[in-house]
């Protein structure tokens, strides 16, 4: 008989609600609201809170001294008849979809290869991971400098790339161009790391099955990796495509916006009206635009990809 409770014991607790933690203490399971509290109040208070002010904001003309006065809805006029506005949301939306296309096969090649087990491929990605470790500004200093006519790289490679005198931040396309690659330069291994996570977490089983029944390399990419890869594009699309409307401080820092407006993405638009011009009515109008346009976008993301969803790719296993 005590042989028999003690397999009944050993039985119960691989079975789901089976334990004597469960039946010791019943209240153990998912936990409380409590413990969402401090992240709660720290999301209303920093990035709810906020927003809502900015919304407020948005219907008023203020220089950032003094009360704000109410203007209702001249702001939000004159933001549909600006044409520097008009240009700024184009410039974003294009620097989305352009990293978007530039970024997600090189970040996603990379990290089914940094998730493999070749030779060197522990040093070779540390050493590719380096740029993750600096700050934006930083790295868009080192930048700056390299492209610099006067002393920088450019001005030994200027001529080879099409720019006779060296000034690639001084033509439209170039700067823009420069801008595109250097975001890609910095962030291509954040989402390299994110696809390498998923790639591990693929079962070596379904290579190995997939390889006896003679499908190649290739094959195995497109039938296996890439539709278990499935959630985790979603979830780096919606982190670049965020990134990329909200991006700010490498422009700031490498073009200013310029040449002219040229670069002028909606962040900066932003920053210029409301830190530079102190027209911070108009700047929140701007913020609320870009809040409401990032979130909307996101959240397509996730409806039109069936990500809210969150079917687990292992089904069947």
């Amino acid at each position: 008989m005590a042989d028999a409770a003690t397999r009944e014991r050993r039985r119960s607790v691989g079975r789901p609600g089976g334990g004597r933690s469960e039946v010791g203490r019943p209240g153990v399971g998912r936990p409380g609201v409590v413990w969402a509290l401090p992240g709660a109040l720290f999301f209303v208070f920093f990035a709810v809170a906020p927003m809502v002010l900015v919304g407020a904001l948005a219907f008023t003309d203020w220089d950032g001294i003094g009360t704000p006065s109410w203007t209702g809805m001249s702001n939000w006029s004159r933001l549909w008849d600006d044409p520097e506005t008009h240009q700024a949301i184009w410039l974003s939306l294009v620097l989305t979809v352009l990293t978007w296309v530039f970024q997600t096969p090189l970040a996603l090649l990379l990290g089914v290869w940094a998730a493999g087990r070749q030779r060197n491929r522990a040093v070779l990605s540390a050493i590719f991971f380096l740029p993750l470790l600096g700050s934006s500004v930083a790295l868009a200093l080192v930048w700056k400098s390299l492209l610099d006519p006067n002393f920088g790289l450019i001005a030994d490679i200027g001529p080879a790339l099409g720019f006779a005198d060296g000034d690639l931040l001084g033509s439209s396309k170039g700067a823009f161009g420069a801008v595109l690659f250097v975001t890609a330069w910095q962030f291509i291994p954040l989402h390299t790391l994110i696809y390498q996570g998923g790639a591990r977490a693929i079962p070596r089983s379904l290579y190995d099955a997939a390889a006896i029944d003679g499908a190649g390399t290739v094959r195995q990419f497109f039938s296996i990796t890439l539709p278990q890869l499935r959630n985790t594009i979603v979830t780096s699309s919606v982190i670049m495509v965020v990134g990329a409307l909200t991006f700010f401080d490498t422009v700031l820092i490498l073009t200013k916006g310029g040449p002219g407006t040229d670069t002028t993405i909606v962040p900066y638009l932003m920053y210029k009206n409301g830190f530079q011009a102190f027209d911070l009515g108009y700047a929140s109008a701007v913020a609320t635009i870009l809040v409401v346009v990032a979130t909307t976008v996101s959240l397509l993301l996730v409806r039109l990809t069936g990500f809210a969803a969150m079917r687990s790719t292992r089904e069947g296993m």
